[in-house]
């Protein structure tokens, strides 16, 4: 389900987005991340109702419970820049034994392109370096897709 939020004043989107963190809180972070479609929900759900690209990262214990939805970058409405260094950096600090990309196309249109299989190559290749498990990574429009699913991690 796509939410669009753009007719909301500033005030109402802080309720919403206080509301979200408290649901987050409460019922999604002590939550197990191991079905694809638990994972697309939580992520249309977190970056669906943006208009520019947000690549964002899911903290996971061993367990794969969520320790922190990280939302890095912020791009335009058809791209995001991504810099493997400051992934590493956050997934350190937070002691991640796992996690799972997500990222937007505020398009609608889902479907994976070349650049962001390459991305998720380049981040798969550094974190195995730290023993960190790359899950998957969700590309979110008006429907998701995972890369887990289609076999591309």
């Amino acid at each position: 389900m796509h939410i669009d939020y753009s007719h909301l004043n500033d005030n109402e989107q802080k309720i919403l987005t206080e509301a979200a963190n408290i649901i987050e809180e409460r019922y999604i972070r002590h939550k197990e991340y191991t079905s694809p479609e638990h994972v697309k929900q939580f992520v249309q759900y977190r970056l669906g109702h943006y208009e520019r690209e947000v690549f964002a990262v899911m903290l996971l214990d061993n367990q794969h419970r969520l320790i922190e939805f990280k939302e890095m970058f912020f791009g335009t409405i058809d791209s995001a820049a991504v810099y493997p260094r400051e992934v590493l950096k956050v997934v350190l600090h937070a002691n991640a034994a796992a996690v799972i990309f997500a990222h937007n196309h505020p398009s609608g249109l889902p479907e994976p392109s070349e650049s962001d299989k390459q991305i998720t190559r380049k981040l798969k290749d550094a974190l195995s370096l730290i023993d960190v498990r790359v899950l998957d990574h969700i590309v979110t429009g008006e429907t998701s897709v995972s890369f887990a699913e289609r076999g591309l991690i």
